[in-house]
């Protein structure tokens, strides 16, 4: 639940406030270490057994709190898929429904972990194999045994069907997935965003937020942008600056892409890396912003996405990104390809649009995010599909 490893826990936090107020009481129980500090404001229990041991996340602790715990719950949603909690989950279901009277429904919320991508990876030959021999042995039976699967858009499910054999769910279910509506803006956020980025002050910037990881696409945005300035600085013409927000700055790819701006001078000169951005400095980077872009090579959902949408700022989206279909449908950003030529089509597109059109894309980016994006519509949705 720890918020810098990703989209899955903030998901179990954005839907818990408006599932409590249908009536639903939720807790969590992960394999966080007993003393993580989340600087969160969670009003639900979440139970921390102790950091699991090796790469498959093994915790003695997990199957004795399930048979001291589970009786009080009616519905148990296995997020994530390929580590121990899976597993378990679906060996303890084996036997348990056939010997308890109050039978209690299972349900799995892979979390884009069933995306082809990450069997065709170049990056990810050796997890591939891995990944094919688990789904015969183990993942397999958790998908035929669960009562259905939780996909947070249509392209996920679609999708999902490609990577393995036998895929047999019970039930399939586009439940969405939504964030809760961002606080309004205030001077307090763009002053927080600009201690964390003086280099933008008075300046007009793109945003990218996410971790900094391969699959994000931030080396080909990178090259792309090198490429843009260099062609508009020959006819002196001012671009976007571009701002990097996100957690990774200190892995091998963090590494990689510092080393890469380093020997760029038009990058050097404008691009800003700031690390993860939190509270109002986050808030403050999103109002603060023309628009918003996420190259990614795979991208389930996207939150980021729904928070610069919320925030009311276009978006400029890979066609890898799995909402990128909203968007396109309710013309609240650009789309196209992830590669160096496609995010120079989004950065060109942006930069000739007029300020007329720009203010429109605004206008339907905040539509985008009510008609699509609401917490409280994929709320709605998640207790249809475990209820039914």
């Amino acid at each position: 639940m720890r918020p810098t490893t990703g989209g899955p826990c903030q998901v179990i936090r954005d839907l818990s406030s408006p599932l409590e107020n249908l009536g639903v009481y939720t807790e969590t129980v992960c394999f966080d270490d007993d003393s993580t500090n989340y600087q969160t404001n969670d009003f639900f229990p979440i139970h921390t057994l102790g950091i699991g041991w090796n790469p498959w996340i093994y915790s003695y602790k997990f199957a004795p709190w399930l048979a001291d715990n589970i009786s009080r719950f009616d519905v148990v949603i296995t997020n994530g898929l390929w580590l121990y909690h899976s597993f378990a989950i679906q060996q303890f279901f084996k036997n348990y429904n056939r010997h308890n009277s109050k039978p209690i429904r299972w349900f799995i919320m892979p979390h884009g972990m069933l995306d082809p991508y990450f069997q065709k990876a170049n990056s990810r030959k050796f997890k591939a194999f891995r990944n094919k021999y688990y789904w015969q042995l183990f993942e397999n039976k958790s998908i035929r045994d669960a009562d259905g699967l939780l996909f947070t858009c249509e392209t996920e499910l679609i999708i999902a069907r490609e990577s393995f054999s036998p895929y047999k769910p019970k039930k399939e279910f586009n439940v969405g997935l939504g964030i809760q509506s961002p606080p309004q803006y205030s001077i307090a956020m763009s002053n927080e965003f600009q201690k964390k980025c003086p280099s933008v002050i008075n300046e007009p910037f793109i945003l990218f937020l996410s971790r900094l990881h391969p699959k994000k696409g931030i080396d080909i945005l990178l090259k792309s942008y090198s490429n843009i300035c260099r062609e508009y600085s020959q006819n002196n013409i001012n671009i976007p600056k571009l701002v990097i927000a996100g957690p990774g700055a200190e892995s091998n790819y963090g590494i990689e892409l510092l080393q890469i701006i380093k020997k760029d001078p038009f990058l050097l000169k404008n691009v800003s890396f700031v690390g993860m951005l939190t509270g109002d400095a986050k808030w403050g980077a999103f109002y603060s912003c023309e628009a918003f872009i996420l190259p990614s090579h795979q991208e389930n959902f996207g939150i980021v996405v729904a928070e610069a949408l919320a925030c009311a700022k276009p978006v400029l989206l890979s066609n890898k990104v799995n909402i990128w279909r909203e968007v396109q449908a309710a013309e609240a950003g650009i789309i196209s390809e992830d590669s160096v030529e496609g995010v120079e089509i989004l950065l060109h597109e942006w930069i000739h649009m007029s300020s007329e059109v720009r203010n429109i894309m605004c206008k339907r980016a905040r539509i985008c995010y009510e008609n699509n994006f609401d917490v409280n519509l994929a709320a709605n949705q998640f207790l249809l599909a475990i209820s039914s």
